[in-house]
């Protein structure tokens, strides 16, 4: 028997006892002191049982009372976690009735909006969605108690103006509390992504349009996020990693049109390092995954940076440090020579050291090997100490 009842039951006998009490009293001869002397000790104890059951109820009442209050408090605590974890959500999100009227709307939706939030509560949902496509809507959400979950994309208004593209996914969910049925609508803008789709579908395609450029000046290391490529739009960059011994190695040169990153090697240290002042722009892993277009245009790129790998490596291949010093340059030469009148010159100045850490040898050999390449007139240095390759053998 539940609390409440029990105590129903205890206020049923008490009313009983109390029934019983009076039929007696008017049953009984008051006319004699006798008969109401009689009366009043029964009375009298029939009034305190009464009493004592009253207050054991009224004392029930109120554990009842208590237990109720810290039931509402936990039930205050778990909504306000719960509308504290839908504001912070980072998506934004809907919820609305059958009729699709909007009960709540978390701030990334209010922002997606570009209106308050109090502003979009009462509003129905059709009245955000361009007039073209709600009979596209409409026919989804016949479906949607077929399926409990719904998705489609559809145009929506901004406030203040214009209208975004959104994937839209639709959940059902039974509301146990005000056993009702409740829609939750979780919005994607795809604005963006439309857009560097619909780019890439267009004949004249241009991967550097549209997106943000960056710049490094010379000497700076160029971060690397392993979301993302980079694409040189223009200069040069070095890449390096570590030796055994700590000594950085030369093992790659960007430049126009080139692409890199750190999702493109398996090395555990690897960095960029700008030769001149360097423009970049980054593509995100993601969209390659999702535009062939884009993907077929960086095939290229990828191919060429596994050529210049390996023409590093089989400098690494060559028995003597004089041939594995001509080939570098010749690889040098072919990756960023500018022909001159009297030459090529290499556009960019390495180090004694990147020289001796692709050819497996010291800086003072290079040093050696260079002013003798120098004496015989097979290179030559300009006013900025870049090199000038004059020999046809490289």
């Amino acid at each position: 028997m539940s609390n409440v009842n029990l105590l129903s039951h205890r206020i049923e006998k008490i009313r009983g006892r109390l029934s019983t009490l009076y039929q007696h009293v008017n049953a009984s001869s008051l006319s004699s002191v006798e008969s109401s002397a009689e009366l009043l000790p029964t009375a009298l104890v029939e009034l305190g049982i009464v009493s004592e059951s009253l207050q054991l109820a009224m004392e029930e009442l109120a554990q009842q009372q208590e237990r109720l209050a810290a039931i509402q408090t936990k039930v205050e605590g778990s909504q306000r976690r719960y509308h504290n974890l839908f504001e912070l959500i980072p998506n934004p999100y809907l919820v609305t009735d059958t009729t699709f009227q909007i009960q709540d709307a978390n701030r990334a939706a209010a922002d997606l909006f570009n209106i308050q939030q109090q502003f979009l509560i009462g509003k129905p949902f059709s009245s955000l969605i361009l007039s073209e496509d709600l009979p596209l809507l409409q026919a989804k959400l016949s479906q949607i108690h077929q399926r409990n979950r719904i998705e489609l994309s559809v145009r929506l208004h901004r406030y203040c103006g214009g209208y975004f593209t959104a994937n839209l996914t639709v959940n059902v969910i039974a509301d146990w509390e005000t056993n009702s049925t409740v829609l939750y609508w979780l919005l994607h803008d795809v604005t963006e992504r439309k857009r560097v789709e619909s780019s890439l579908n267009s004949s004249d395609y241009d991967p550097f349009k549209d997106r943000s450029v960056h710049y490094y000046s010379k000497g700076e290391i160029i971060s690397l996020e392993p979301s993302k490529i980079w694409l040189v739009s223009s200069g040069v960059a070095k890449l390096t990693t570590l030796s055994d011994r700590g000594e950085e190695m030369l093992i790659g040169l960007v430049r126009d049109s080139m692409i890199f990153g750190s999702s493109l090697t398996a090395l555990q240290t690897y960095q960029a390092i700008a030769l001149t002042k360097v423009q970049l722009v980054s593509i995100p892993l993601t969209e390659i995954a999702q535009s062939p277009r884009l993907a077929q245009f960086l095939l290229p790129l990828l191919e060429q940076r596994l050529r210049q790998t390996e023409s590093f490596l089989s400098i690494y291949g060559q028995l003597r440090v004089e041939n594995r010093l001509s080939h570098l340059l010749s690889l040098l030469k072919q990756e960023i020579g500018q022909p001159i009148e009297d030459g090529v010159r290499l556009c960019v100045r390495l180090t004694h050291h990147d020289f001796a850490s692709v050819c497996c040898t010291t800086r003072v050999t290079v040093t050696r090997l260079l002013g003798k390449l120098q004496q015989e007139g097979k290179i030559a240095f300009d006013s900025r100490n870049h090199i000038i390759l004059k020999d046809k053998l490289f």
